[in-house]
């Protein structure tokens, strides 16, 4: 099925000066998407592969999210928040793959995330990455301090390598664990946990899968971490490595989204919602995948394996303070669109509720900005955020999402999930007594407040239905949710670094108490 797809380069890109612009080496959003053409990516969905994926109508609103981040990199608006100077190579690069020097850059980096979710209203797919580089970079520097390791050499010339290239590189964390009571040691099927299969002399080999990996389809490679703490038995598990997106024996199985298949209608449009953007997620495979030597971070360091998951989850808990808050500007506004053209934009209860999402969303970014305000050095020399706010922070964000879009849908009302389709407004066919056609009966009965045509009004109920119910939900209201780890595993950290037996003690010496 033909699909017109847009013009990445026409999105608003107010391009730098001739002398800035050779000093950069960064793609064009246009560039971005030819470069996908090149891999030989093995992509798989609904049980058949995916020869042409870049324009496949289900794929390609998500590539056009992460040519964004290109984008906005050559924007002179944008200039300060989306690229930085590479502390490698002294050389201009995207943000998204700097390695943070000081708590400006953890500020720049939430600010950053929430200008991309506000300008795609959805998930940009490569904050993940950007969090795997810093959480690894710190990580080897002490392995090697331990060990006498190489591992950290290896990184800073891969993240070189991906700096000067301009690359899309996936984090990739989550195992698909089988049994959670067992170690990987322990489960029945040994590639449920990513494992060194084979020690070579040369390298490793691979083998597993990583799960819900978002924006992996669209990335140029793959870093691979451990997904949890582990023991002396685990020590296989315990590997981490980079690999290109179209190596051998690596391949991806596309993830379903709610209301995913009607992308594939023939000329939709408004009953996409987001049209032009949207996330994605997918397995990827691991099937017996060689990794030479110079790609290897971590190989049997088990006891590191809990410090890179810990760091990793932290930066990334970090993350969801800037790219859900921007998602979340957005739907605020669709609500209060919704408002206007239903006609009660001025009822106080429709303003209390806009207030009260506005608060919401604006204590999750305040979160995300502490969390980097009070962010310290790691031995490495690069910056990590306060750890216990971070996971705060994604606390926040496991729950006021929810409410976020519970008083969207309540100001929207029940017309944004009980219209009819486009097909039926754009109808020619006669129905009424005095031959009105299903297009025309749709308009006058589906009319707003007269301020706006019907159309404008389904569109941002369409809009707003994407974002809380169909497949934009998957980024903002689940992942929101399980992203970055599931609301237990923060509420396990913030024990461990809550610091009770602190507290215990300031409240013993205020009241008294000697024992």
């Amino acid at each position: 099925m033909k699909k017109t797809f847009m013009n990445i380069e026409k999105l608003p890109d107010r391009f730098i000066s001739d002398k800035g612009r050779k000093m950069m080496t960064m793609m064009t959003g246009a560039q971005y998407i030819e470069s996908l053409r090149k891999l030989n990516t093995r992509v798989y969905m609904f049980g058949e592969k995916i020869d042409n994926w870049v324009d496949h109508p289900m794929i390609r609103p998500s590539i056009n999210c992460v040519a964004m981040t290109y984008v906005l990199a050559r924007d002179s608006e944008y200039t300060d928040l989306m690229t930085a100077t590479s502390h490698l190579t002294g050389r201009k690069i995207n943000r998204f793959a700097h390695i943070h020097q000081n708590t400006e850059d953890l500020k720049k980096k939430v600010k950053m995330q929430r200008l991309l979710g506000q300008k795609t209203g959805s998930c940009f797919q490569r904050c993940v990455g950007m969090d795997a580089f810093n959480a690894v970079y710190s990580t080897t520097y002490e392995i090697d301090e331990k060990y006498g390791t190489h591992y950290h050499e290896n990184f800073k010339k891969f993240l070189i390598y991906v700096q000067d290239q301009d690359l899309i590189v996936d984090g990739a964390m989550t195992d698909p664990k089988g049994d959670r009571g067992k170690a990987p040691h322990e489960q029945t099927d040994a590639d449920l946990f990513v494992r060194i299969k084979e020690v070579r002399e040369d390298g490793i080999v691979v083998r597993g899968a990583k799960c819900h990996q978002t924006g992996s389809v669209n990335s140029h490679w793959h870093i691979v971490m451990p997904t949890i703490a582990m023991g002396p038995d685990d020590k296989d598990y315990a590997v981490s490595f980079a690999c290109p997106s179209d190596a051998e024996g690596v391949y991806m199985i596309y993830g379903r989204q709610s209301c995913d298949t009607r992308k594939l209608e023939e000329n939709a449009d408004m009953d996409l919602g987001n049209k032009n953007f949207g996330g994605q997620e997918a397995l990827v495979v691991f099937d017996d995948v060689f990794v030479p030597n110079e790609y290897v971070f971590m190989a049997g360091e088990y006891d590191f394996a809990g410090m890179l998951v810990e760091r990793f989850a932290g930066f990334h808990r970090q993350s969801y303070g800037g790219c859900k808050v921007g998602v979340g500007d957005v739907v605020i506004g669709a609500a209060a669109l919704a408002a206007e053209y239903n006609g009660v934009e001025k009822a106080s209860a429709v303003k209390d509720k806009l207030i009260e999402m506005t608060h919401l969303n604006e204590t999750l970014y305040s979160c995300g900005i502490a969390c980097s305000c009070e962010g310290c050095q790691t031995a490495s020399g690069s910056y990590i955020i306060d750890l216990l706010l971070a996971n705060v922070c994604k606390q926040n964000v496991t729950r006021f999402p929810y409410e976020i879009v519970r008083l969207a849908e309540d100001i929207a009302g029940g017309l944004m999930v009980t219209m009819p389709s486009e097909k039926d407004f754009q109808s020619d066919t006669p129905v009424g007594r005095e031959g009105e056609t299903i297009g025309e009966i749709c308009h006058k009965f589906f009319a707003g407040n007269g301020t706006c045509s019907t159309e404008d009004r389904m569109r941002v109920l369409r809009f707003l239905e994407n974002i809380c119910l169909g497949s934009a939900a998957v980024g903002y209201r689940t992942e929101s949710m399980h992203g970055a780890g599931s609301p237990q595993a923060q509420r396990i950290m913030i024990a461990r670094q809550g610091n009770i037996q602190g507290k215990k003690k300031l409240a013993k010496k205020l009241a008294g108490i000697l024992k």
